[in-house]
């Protein structure tokens, strides 16, 4: 089945618009991409259903976009169809001191929500770039916390078009990793559990987390992905995870660049786009930076960005 096939038949079996070469640079973070074969925005759980399962048996590929935030786009694009969640209702339980958000709000401002109704066990997110989504599933953290520390429970979908209301123990938490990819999953809304807190001590510690990210990470306007490579496992049991960073300093990581890629001169681990970098630039950074450490230390670091797409020769 050629694609105007595919494209039809996925039109008569999904309700909502779908539209062609949409270019994802504009959806991710790194401002990297190029187009999507088809491109559709959703807004209810039952229409992703309804995509997700049309999509499987027309056998095209799919891809969520959530914040953008921790992915990197082939500059061919995707060949095949790339799926906007908007889904960003937010419902509090004062008594039980839960919270419950939908998939494509933005975790900036779940934190500062969940402070203004005095809860605590998120603060540690204040800045944390990204999606309530992205950030189950990728159990993002910062500061020493994490996600997965403080989900409850999860909306899901399938990949059979199963819509499952899951609990913690579903995504097999471990750092900056879940089962959710292996499990052919999607997250569409996640419920925390928190804590009375007091106001100002929760003020004072975001408020502090926001600074240090001011005076170690980019500007708003800067195109990156945060932190590029993740953390290592401790050489002891008991001890904190090594940062990427330290290991990158110490091979002169922030002097490098490859293009319009380059290492943000003030954290060794946060890579950005000068303007016009390529995915083909920044993969090229990242096989520099790796072969450096590797060199110096013997690790391999593993990126904590996802490449999705044809993935170009870099020779």
């Amino acid at each position: 089945m050629n694609w105007t096939d595919k494209r039809e038949k996925l039109a008569a079996m999904y309700e909502g618009l779908l539209e062609e070469m949409v270019l994802l640079k504009n959806f991710t973070s790194f401002k990297i991409g190029g187009p999507a074969r088809l491109f559709a925005t959703v807004n209810r759980a039952e229409a992703a259903a309804q995509l997700i399962v049309a999509a499987n048996q027309l056998k095209i590929p799919y891809l969520v976009v959530g914040g953008g935030t921790n992915l990197l786009v082939s500059d061919d694009g995707f060949d095949g169809l790339a799926i906007l969640l908007n889904m960003t209702d937010v419902t509090f339980d004062l008594e039980t001191h839960a919270v419950t958000a939908g998939a494509s709000l933005a975790v900036s401002d779940l934190v500062t929500r969940v402070i203004s109704k005095h809860l605590a066990g998120m603060e540690f997110a204040a800045g944390l770039p990204g999606t309530v989504g992205g950030a189950v599933a990728g159990n993002a953290g910062c500061f020493g916390s994490s996600f997965g520390e403080i989900l409850s429970s999860a909306h899901v979908l399938m990949s059979s078009g199963e819509l499952r209301q899951v609990d913690a123990s579903f995504f097999q938490f471990t750092y900056r990793k879940t089962t959710v990819a292996e499990q052919k999953a999607l997250v569409l809304g996640a419920t925390f559990g928190l804590a009375e807190g007091n106001p100002v001590q929760l003020e004072e510690i975001a408020s502090s987390n926001l600074e240090l990210r001011r005076t170690r990470h980019p500007a708003r306007d800067v195109c990156t992905a945060g932190s590029y490579f993740k953390n290592l496992p401790p050489l002891r049991k008991g001890e904190h995870r090594r940062a990427a960073g330290a290991l990158l300093e110490q091979v002169g990581a922030r002097e490098m660049s490859v293009g319009d890629a380059a290492v943000f001169e003030k954290h060794a681990n946060i890579l950005v786009n000068r303007g016009n970098a390529t995915a083909r630039d920044m993969l090229m950074l990242q096989a520099k930076l790796q072969a450096r450490v590797w060199e110096r230390f013997g690790v391999m670091l593993e990126p904590e960005v996802r490449f999705v797409g044809r993935r170009p020769t870099l020779d």
